[in-house]
């Protein structure tokens, strides 16, 4: 009986952990292009440029610097994710829940908004990235490029 109230204890305890110390934490940024703002590409699409229905100002938006800091949170290898899915977004293990972010190509230095979102994977599996964010960071769509991936606080 001591055994399991000890127990019981310990694992109580231990919720407390999980407990905020801080209060609530400031919402996350915005990304600077919504995704929902960039529509869908038409059912006949059948080249990157169909694909992409990104706006131009979309585009340069995207490549602007973030307000407020971000974490990075590690390095990925990125290919090209569902091309008919549209906006600038990613799919990374290195992230458990949808928030804004960027990438950055350590070979140009070029840095893009984007939502990154969830992937049931283990970390080293890679990174998939939205046809326009390919595009706006300069990567040929059919590369293989390591890139960092940060998240914003």
């Amino acid at each position: 009986m001591k055994r399991t109230a000890g127990l019981c204890l310990v694992l109580a305890l231990g919720a407390c952990a999980a407990v905020p110390k801080h209060g609530p934490s400031a919402p996350p940024a915005e990304p600077a292009v919504p995704v929902a703002a960039v529509r869908p590409p038409p059912t006949s699409a059948r080249t990157a440029e169909e694909f992409d229905t990104t706006t131009p100002a979309q585009r340069e938006a995207v490549r602007t610097a973030p307000r407020g800091g971000d974490a990075r949170l590690g390095l990925s290898v990125a290919s090209l994710g569902d091309p008919t899915d549209p906006g600038f977004w990613a799919v990374t293990p290195l992230v458990s829940r949808v928030r804004p972010g960027r990438l950055v190509d350590p070979v140009t230095g070029i840095s893009v908004q984007v939502e990154l979102r969830p992937r049931a994977a283990a970390p080293g599996s890679g990174t998939l990235v939205s046809l326009p964010a390919m595009r706006a960071l300069g990567v040929p769509l059919t590369a293989l490029r390591e890139i960092a991936i940060h998240a914003a606080e």
